[in-house]
């Protein structure tokens, strides 16, 4: 609806939480989006994801979800948010290899035996498993090493949440506010490096009149 506020409907973020949405449609407009929350709805089958070959965030949490699939369009997906809903067993093949954070909290799948063990082997990049580290993941590797590629490197900021990703959290305004702030530090350790360089370049020119002689009388 074109009441509906800039905030929760923008040109890379989707916020239609609580709004009784009973089915996922084709929404060709929103392809260019990378944030999409569907969180408190209606929704009972994961479909028509592929309108969203650019999400990086996707939360379905407290929905009726009964099966995860469908998700193998998104091959940039590093968060999925699938908390609270009804999926009893869990295929990982159906996840997609590229997430660092999943919730499944509160689906009867987690009591799966050698479920974590499942879902790790499954995931070489997660970091991150219903609000719990995962330790040995490719990407801690990665990051030890030094040799993360440059998909990696383009969304280190987004791969490392400064706290626990949970469905009750808001989680995408926590999001754009750290990187806001990480934003505002490198350019204040800019500023402090530029004042610096020019502070060495006047006491070099002092030193220089010091060393030049003095003009005739």
């Amino acid at each position: 609806p074109s009441s509906r506020s800039p905030e929760l409907l923008s040109p890379s973020t989707a916020r239609l939480d609580q709004e009784n949405i009973c089915a996922i449609r084709r929404l060709q407009s929103l392809r260019e989006i990378h944030s999409l929350s569907l969180q408190q709805n209606q929704i009972q089958k994961m479909e028509n994801l592929g309108c969203f070959p650019n999400l990086r965030f996707l939360s379905l949490a407290g929905n009726r979800i009964c099966r995860v699939e469908n998700l193998q369009p998104l091959r940039h997906l590093h968060v999925l948010d699938l908390s609270h809903n009804q999926i009893q067993t869990l295929d990982p093949a159906e996840l997609p290899r590229s997430l660092r954070l999943l919730d499944l909290a509160g689906n009867k799948c987690t009591h799966q035996h050698g479920y974590r063990e499942l879902v790790g082997g499954a995931l070489p990049h997660l970091l991150q498993l219903n609000t719990q580290p995962v330790h040995g993941s490719l990407g801690e590797e990665e990051e030890e090493g030094g040799c993360a590629s440059s998909e990696d490197e383009d969304d280190e900021s987004l791969s490392e949440p400064s706290g626990p990703f949970t469905a009750g959290k808001d989680f995408f305004v926590d999001l754009h506010r750290e990187l806001a702030g990480r934003s505002q530090q490198r350019r204040r350790e800019a500023l402090e490096e530029h004042r610096t360089r020019l502070e060495e370049l006047e006491e070099l020119r002092e030193r220089q009149g010091l060393l030049l002689p003095a003009a005739p009388l």
